[in-house]
């Protein structure tokens, strides 16, 4: 009986140990990265109106469900920041990584993967899609200091200050949080009368390996210029 009770006190002892490691590896990755500058206009609970300057960011596209298409995304930019297939020195990583469903109007974000709207101006329920998956670059570079990708899949672009609706929570982003904090954001911008410029944004700040409560996600939904007074 004594050894069964010091053998049970062993593994509640390595569960603690794996557990602070956990807390502590994700809080680590999101605090120790350069994450994007932004001014809160104003704030509402998680929900932040924000002003954001120009970024520089590198991005690619794929096609598929969002969680495939975000992987598939993470790996030709990591290869680049890395200098896994190009020449130079590696570049620091940075959150959040962004990802938003394409739409004819090109959409602008940190590291994204953006939505297509429908013609109500909503976005789709379903999870295909063609997606833009974004690192935005650390804020000591301009475009033209950056390394060249190896080939044309990693596209390096600046894109314009912009004002974003921006609604922040914890959990494993999987499509169905996502749908409802979208629609809460949503709901919140049509009492204020802020009308949406594109499709939603998608933001992941942790690595994969952290637990759902320690995470930070967000959506975040572009204004519209006649919004931003």
């Amino acid at each position: 009986m004594r050894r069964r009770i010091v053998t049970i006190g062993i593994i509640v002892a390595a569960i603690a140990v794996l557990g602070t490691g956990l807390f502590l590896g994700g809080m680590a990755y999101v605090n120790n990265v350069e994450q994007p500058a932004y001014d809160v206009v104003r704030s509402n609970g998680a929900i932040e109106v924000r002003d954001y300057p120009a970024l520089i960011v590198a991005e690619v596209t794929r096609s598929g469900e969002r969680q495939e298409a975000v992987s598939a995304g993470f790996r030709p930019l990591a290869n680049y920041i890395f200098a896994k297939e190009r020449g130079g020195e590696s570049i620091s990583m940075t959150a959040p990584v962004t990802q938003a469903r394409d739409e004819p109007i090109p959409m602008t974000a940190p590291v994204t993967q953006q939505r297509r709207v429908d013609g109500n101006g909503e976005t789709p329920r379903e999870g295909g899609g063609t997606w833009t998956v974004r690192f935005v670059m650390p804020s000591k570079y301009k475009l033209q200091d950056l390394p060249r990708p190896a080939g044309g899949d990693v596209r390096l672009i600046e894109i314009d200050a912009r004002r974003v609706v921006a609604i922040q929570f914890s959990g494993v982003a999987n499509d169905q949080l996502l749908a409802e904090k979208e629609a809460t954001l949503r709901s919140w911008m049509a009492r204020q009368k802020l009308d949406a410029r594109g499709p939603a944004t998608y933001a992941y700040y942790n690595a994969p390996f952290t637990p759902g409560f320690l995470r930070r996600n967000e959506v975040m939904i572009e204004v519209a210029a006649a919004d931003r007074s």
